[in-house]
């Protein structure tokens, strides 16, 4: 909604303002704006849980509610920020004061605000309202037992819940006023076996916005604690491979966190207007191989990566980055944009209050190919079909990235021969798009796990690819 000064006075918020829900409150933002090219007032209140279940017992348990706001004053490039987390008029007034620096004297026009929307793409809940404290552990404990009872080679179990809920908004100089609550859960299991003498770890989770109910039920959990379980004993097994250069299948879902590093944070705004990413300046080129396309959409329903608006207020959107193989453009935010002289494209994202929003990622993820996955593997003769990663180092500059394979198998004339253990993808980012030969159509996104770090700063996202045929792909190993 849009509001003058007078309905700013009288704004009705679900929110706790403190005294930046009034008509001073916008009269100090738009004094502390005169001038600038952008800006805004970002205010947060958020709740968050978290339970560790480890070793037999409720390890850790933890609540948290922090609240604060984040005044940014945007001059040419300058970004001046001053932010507290007492909501009054006195810490708003010391906070304009700091961020106007950014202006030093330099005049421009105002940005204008983003276009407004009013659809949600997740329900406005608080997750830690259900179930109570007591209903958490005895799910945790149940969880526990059930996997120590499935299996005798069973002798670790680590289970963690996490939910909370950030209420959001976003006052603008002329008024514009929007609000988010977002809801957002996970649920992790790891599962460590034991035989004779050797050890080994499997792991499962999920989450996403929504009620823990819908990752909690017993279908679910039960889920989760069986695939951990396949994980660990699957790698039980597995024997060591030579390091060389092999033909790699990679599965669908969750191995799109390799996409995410090598080549998604290359596509990211920031990094392309300063010339650092191996993607800068190559609008409309051929930079992947015939039939890949790589979208950011963080306008999927309950999904994790979500948002209903980005946190400079600007509506989510389908954002085609590659489209059969020629790069379409770049994840922008507003200031990045402005100064590329193109449009945003809803990707400012900050962590918290205290942050300041740069171009980030939301869900990022390859399309559908016309391939049958079957039909993908059995065309490998000799090499690696790995389905799950750990996480990864990527070099943004030179697009180059190593990751640890958690499930991986050795296969021969189409063939899985047995699971591998130690094995990293070792390449670089464009080349690996550029290798491509075979893309399935089973795409997918993660299960709803990913955290993003970039700059110090974290925010959930979600992955996703269908099942890929790379060629010539340096696979680390033993020797």
């Amino acid at each position: 909604m849009s509001l003058g000064d007078e309905a700013m006075a009288g704004a009705q918020s679900a929110m706790d303002l403190g005294e930046l829900g009034g008509s001073a409150a916008l009269s100090v933002l738009g004094a502390a704006l005169r001038g600038a090219d952008d800006g805004e007032l970002f205010i947060e209140n958020s709740r968050a849980e978290s339970f560790l279940w480890d070793d037999g017992r409720l390890k850790s348990a933890s609540f948290d509610s922090n609240q604060g706001f984040g005044l940014r004053v945007v001059s040419g490039e300058i970004q001046g920020y001053g932010h507290a987390s007492a909501l009054t008029l006195d810490a708003l007034q010391r906070a304009a004061a700091t961020a106007s620096a950014a202006k030093d004297g330099r005049e421009a026009v105002l940005a204008p605000a983003p276009a407004l929307r009013n659809d949600r793409l997740y329900a406005p809940i608080d997750p830690i309202a259900a179930p109570g404290f007591a209903a958490k552990i005895d799910l945790l404990s149940t969880i526990d037992a059930y996997l120590r009872a499935r299996d005798p080679r069973v002798v670790q179990v680590s289970i963690s819940l996490a939910g909370g809920k950030r209420d959001i908004a976003i006052l603008r100089a002329d008024g514009g006023w929007v609000e988010d609550v977002r809801p957002l859960v996970r649920v992790n299991v790891n599962v460590t076996v034991e035989a004779h003498g050797r050890r080994e770890q499997g792991s499962a989770g999920a989450g996403g916005r929504a009620p823990y109910a819908d990752f909690i039920a017993p279908e679910r959990w039960r889920d989760l604690a069986d695939e951990a379980l396949r994980v660990a004993l699957v790698n039980l097994e597995a024997v060591d491979i030579p390091s060389g250069e092999y033909d790699v299948v990679l599965g669908p879902g969750w191995p799109g966190v390799l996409l995410h590093e090598a080549v998604g944070h290359g596509l990211e705004g920031d990094f392309n207007r300063k010339g650092v990413s191996v993607y800068a300046g190559r609008i409309g080129e051929q930079v992947a191989a015939k039939g890949v396309t790589v979208v950011d959409d963080g306008t999927l329903p309950d999904r994790r990566g979500s948002l209903t608006i980005d946190d400079e207020g600007a509506p989510t959107q389908r954002n085609v980055l590659i489209e059969d193989g020629v790069l379409k453009g770049y994840l922008q935010d507003r200031l990045n944009a402005r100064l590329s002289g193109v449009a945003p494209t809803g990707n400012g994202r900050r962590q918290a209050y205290d942050h300041l929003p740069m171009p980030r990622m939301t869900n990022t993820f390859m399309t559908d190919g016309d391939r049958d996955p079957g039909e993908i593997l059995a065309s490998l003769k000799r090499g690696v079909y790995a389905t799950n990663f750990d996480g990864g180092q990527v070099d943004i500059v030179a697009g180059s990235f190593v990751f640890q394979c958690t499930e991986a198998y050795w296969v021969e004339d189409g063939q899985i021969k047995a699971p591998i253990k130690g094995a990293t993808l070792i390449g670089n980012g464009p080349k690996v798009l550029e290798k491509i030969t075979m893309i399935g159509n089973d795409s997918c996104l993660d299960d709803g796990v990913g955290t993003c770090g970039k700059a110090g700063q974290s925010v959930p996202v979600g992955v996703g690819q269908p099942t890929l045929r790379v060629a010539g792909l340096t696979v680390g190993g033993k020797g």
